[in-house]
């Protein structure tokens, strides 16, 4: 399934010039851990979560002293105040709202994140989270058996359902049964084994005629001999 279809679309965004106490009021009124940093014009910047709100602590408490030293000599009092920009990550990872979410699920896993900006010409365009990706993993067993029998069967493959005897179970799919060609039964599994829904297939199909060998036994009639 696209991340199109599985992403949120209503998105909660901050501007890089607004203070950090606005970027915590939205992610605590929000219950979020982070947001997107966009533009002006709807362009992804960056993105603020808690860990910059730490680091951004860290700093403050580590560089209070040196602060105080500069402007011992002033009369001005340094503003302690932070915007979104001093402290957001400018390097987001993103994905284009086309990818399928099996990517975004391995991406997540390895890059260690809950939530990714789906960014399309720049812009973002919504955000995809590891509890949207799961959605399309939920699909019920009724349903992928429906997918597999009509849209798989007998609109793209041309078999008979009949032929094959199908079981799903929690979106484990078990395949049986005897088809015309090898080819029919490597098909069936490996489009079987990329749907929506679907954890893993265990095949037992067989076939009348391996038609994935050509063996030539002799010269076919009318191609001349070849002479070097």
């Amino acid at each position: 399934m696209k991340l199109r279809n599985l992403m949120t679309t209503d998105v909660l965004t901050i501007n890089p010039d607004a203070s950090l106490k606005e970027a915590a009021r939205r992610m605590m009124g929000a219950r979020v851990s982070g947001l997107p940093v966009t533009n002006d014009d709807g362009e992804l910047v960056g993105i603020i979560s808690e860990a910059d709100f730490v680091n951004a602590e860290a700093d403050r408490r580590k560089e209070k002293s040196a602060l105080l030293l500069r402007f011992l000599d002033k009369d001005e009092v340094p503003s302690e105040e932070q915007l979104v920009a001093d402290v957001m990550t400018e390097k987001v990872i993103t994905l284009d709202p086309e990818t399928d979410h099996p990517v975004a699920a391995r991406l997540m896993k390895t890059a260690g994140v809950k939530r990714i900006p789906v960014v399309e010409d720049g812009r973002l365009v919504g955000l995809v989270s590891r509890t949207d990706v799961l959605k399309a993993f939920a699909r019920p067993d009724s349903e992928i058996l429906s997918e597999i029998e009509d849209r798989l069967m007998r609109e793209i493959l041309w078999i008979d359902p009949g032929r094959v005897n199908v079981t799903c179970i929690d979106g484990n799919i078990t395949l049986a049964g005897r088809l015309e060609t090898r080819s029919d039964a490597t098909l069936l599994e490996e489009l079987t084994r990329r749907l929506d829904g679907v954890v893993s297939v265990a095949s037992g199909l067989t076939w009348i005629a391996d038609n994935t060998k050509l063996e030539m036994v002799g010269r076919p009639p009318g191609v001349p001999r070849r002479t070097i």
